[in-house]
């Protein structure tokens, strides 16, 4: 039975406080994107929180749209999740390690809305290869950031 979920994981040599100042502010979310797709930000808090409503720029197959998402789970260095203007939802959570590095999921769940689209036009595979893009570079600039 499919989940309709698609999450990968990776592990970061920094602490969770800092990957979360990586992925809370909207601004940043084009510098760690894997997509190629996420733009500028056009509104909304410099921060991330509980209930925030923010917008990007978008860009998928040359054409551009703009994304309005709200903020629907969060836990200040732990988990932040936004539901896009449709039912699905991106996400990520974090899990400190023991060594002082975290373990970050990022996830994104179409599980609410009409799946047999995604399945159909084969995103499941594109945003896994976009999430462990994603990854990398959140990983290779959290470390970049923790070593100052």
């Amino acid at each position: 039975m499919a989940t309709h979920k698609v999450s990968r994981t990776i592990d970061v040599d920094a602490p969770a406080s800092v990957v979360f100042d990586i992925i809370a502010p909207p601004p940043r979310h084009s510098e760690i994107d894997g997509s190629g797709s996420v733009g500028g930000p056009t509104f909304g808090p410099d921060r991330l929180g509980p209930g925030a409503r923010f917008g990007v720029d978008m860009r998928m197959f040359g054409v551009p749209y703009r994304m309005s998402n709200e903020v629907v789970e969060f836990e200040e260095g732990r988990l932040l999740v936004w539901k896009t203007k449709g039912p699905q939802r991106w996400g990520y959570e974090l899990r400190a390690l023991p060594d002082g590095g975290t373990r970050v999921r990022e996830t994104f769940d179409y599980s609410r809305g009409p799946s047999f689209f995604y399945a159909l036009t084969g995103f499941p595979r594109k945003n896994a290869e976009a999430i462990e893009q994603t990854l990398l570079r959140l990983r290779e600039i959290a470390e970049a950031e923790n070593r100052g």
